[in-house]
């Protein structure tokens, strides 16, 4: 029997798209237009469910929940694969990840670095500002992933930072649409190269037109946060870094969850928005590549043991066919975190799609995987895995830019340490702190203390909600009290971790040294408060005077709060 052309490397690639597509049934199409979450069992095993989403619901793109040491990541992408491999196509699975690079750990949104090499979170690399060392950033995600089979990257985060209280500022590149537009285009190229090919690893640029404008800040993962608002005109401004995403050749885009309120958009969610998606995405903006919607747009479903809906904002009163029917006229080619492939298998039956419509997601998809090799080459090599992941030389370059990342907001004349004093310590690890200075336990008998806090939130109820920080972004009173007193006692070095724009206008006045920091080790702090590394960073948004200021500017707005105690930017030397 001859080799059929799909399985042909040497056939051009629509060719092998055609012929594939032409061979498979229309369950099978189906199974293509949905992005399904595995986990992985004990020692890279195969979990629960996973041999049926393959098999019976015929998926072949997932994305990996949880973590593990690179051979057991390796092992388990193998047996993904192997799995694939004995279905009656044969056709290979895209791996796809969220972020496994920095020091945030939300099962919604990033991983810990864990084994893979760890740096600042992008607003660090924002506040560095190098463009070179971002694209050298993404080389490194690509060299990791693909040593473990991840071949879609669910980031980077093209949003820009323009509500202070948003939770999903870390993701991003600041406020600044021209420094966020030239960060994300190099971060495309290192996770793609100059072109989409066999040692890319696929960028899905996120959340499509820009997540930042959200009404009070709040997210729509949740009813709470549905609202997507454009009180300052500011639209154009936050498609910027798209914009430069599909200029340097982004495979996929992610539409978020909002709903445009006060537009001339239709006030439906933006993965249903044929506006949004159809005429703007890939009419104005040219973008031909994959559009795979933000997770749970269809189904009700548990997560973290708690029932959650739908994220169907503007159509919940629609059945699950009518959402995936309205997604699919709307411009949509895949559904995230979902696995339904019966409902549009039934939707082409009843003539409600066509099936021509779905041939050309699934077109897109398809070609996809040719491109990136994967029919060839979908196994990867444990012991390379063990070698390449956490590498000396990707450690040592997350390591220096977590250092280069710090922002110096004020220093008097306490940077940079010398000798050995002895030190205070709070939330910094007492064994690293030994290392530059004697530790001591009361404030009262050190020289100098060093504080490092977070940038404060309020806490909500439910599970999967706790991990997405919102609301308020000072600290409460009695918290302030008891960091006041310590600064009263002792010169204190301050570090705040900004995952959002701090309140902090106290602390400011009375630290004698304040830092800020985006994801960095008590090391990477120590090393440039004792002058044995070089802070470089900018703040890539302003730090607000106060809640009232933050109340009143508005969402879609860069740096709109009135007297910032900091403006974007600042940043000293030291």
């Amino acid at each position: 029997m001859p080799t059929p052309a799909y399985r042909d490397p040497h056939r051009p690639v629509d060719e092998r798209v055609e012929d594939l597509l032409a061979r498979m049934t229309v369950e099978e199409k189906a199974g293509q237009l949905f992005h399904g979450m595995l986990t992985m069992g004990p020692g890279g095993s195969l979990a629960d469910g996973t041999g049926d989403a393959i098999g019976e619901r015929q998926l072949t793109h997932f994305n990996l929940l949880g973590q593990g040491g690179a051979r057991e990541l390796a092992v388990w992408a193998n047996r993904v694969q192997e799995r694939a491999a004995g279905t009656r196509l044969g056709i290979p699975v895209t791996l796809s990840t969220d972020p496994r690079h920095a020091f945030t750990d939300n099962p919604g949104a990033s991983f810990h670095a864990g084994a893979f090499s760890a740096w600042p979170e992008p607003l660090g690399l924002a506040a560095i500002g190098d463009a070179e060392l971002v694209e050298r950033f993404a080389d490194t995600v690509r060299r990791e992933y693909l040593a473990v089979g991840f071949r879609l990257a669910l980031h980077p985060q093209a949003d820009l930072a323009t509500e202070p209280r948003w939770s999903r500022q870390s993701g991003t590149f600041g406020s600044s649409a021209e420094a966020g537009a030239e960060l994300v285009r190099a971060y495309v190229r290192g996770l793609q190269g100059p072109r989409l090919g066999p040692r890319s690893v696929s960028a899905m640029v996120k959340h499509f037109p820009g997540g930042g404008p959200q009404k009070d800040g709040e997210d729509p993962h949740f009813p709470h946060g549905k609202e997507q608002v454009y009180p300052g005109g500011m639209r154009e401004y936050h498609l910027t870094p798209f914009r430069a995403a599909v200029a340097a050749g982004c495979a996929q885009i992610m539409p978020y969850y909002g709903q445009p309120v006060g537009t001339d958009w239709e006030e439906v969610g933006f993965g249903f928005n044929r506006g949004v998606l159809t005429d703007l995405l890939r009419g104005r903006l040219g973008f031909t590549g994959v559009v795979c919607t933000d997770w749970g747009l269809l189904t009700d479903a548990p997560i973290m043991g708690e029932q959650h809906v739908a994220r169907a904002w503007g159509v919940e009163h629609l059945t699950v066919a009518e959402r995936a029917a309205k997604a699919l006229d709307a411009g949509v080619d895949q559904f995230g975190g979902e696995q339904c492939p019966e409902v549009i298998v039934e939707l082409v039956r009843s003539g409600r799609i066509t099936e021509e419509r779905i041939d050309a997601s699934v077109r897109r998809l398809l070609r996809e995987k040719f491109v990136l090799g994967l029919f060839e080459h979908r196994y990867v090599d444990p012991d390379a895995a063990e070698e390449t992941v956490g590498a000396g030389e990707f450690t040592a370059l997350g390591a220096a830019a977590q250092r280069r990342s710090l922002t110096v907001l004020t220093n008097r004349s306490l940077l940079p340490l010398g000798g050995r004093p002895r030190l205070y310590v709070e939330n910094v690890d007492g064994r690293t702190a030994a290392e530059y200075g004697e530790v001591v336990a009361d404030p009262a008998e050190a020289d100098v203390a060093v504080l490092r806090l977070r940038t404060p939130y309020e806490r909500r109820p439910g599970a999967f909600e706790s991990f997405f920080h919102s609301g308020s972004l000072a600290f409460p009173q009695d918290e302030l009290g008891e960091i006041l007193r310590l600064l009263d006692t002792v010169p204190t070095l301050v570090c705040v971790n900004l995952e959002r724009p701090a309140v902090l206008p106290e602390i400011a006045e009375r630290a004698a040294a304040l830092v800020a920091d985006y994801g960095a080790s008590d090391a990477a702090l120590l090393d440039v408060a004792f002058g044995r590394a070089r802070a470089e960073g900018r703040l890539p948004f302003e730090l607000p005077r106060s809640m009232a200021a933050v109340a009143v500017s508005r969402p879609d707005v860069p740096d709109d709060t009135g007297d910032p105690v900091f403006p974007y930017g600042h940043g000293l030397e030291v």
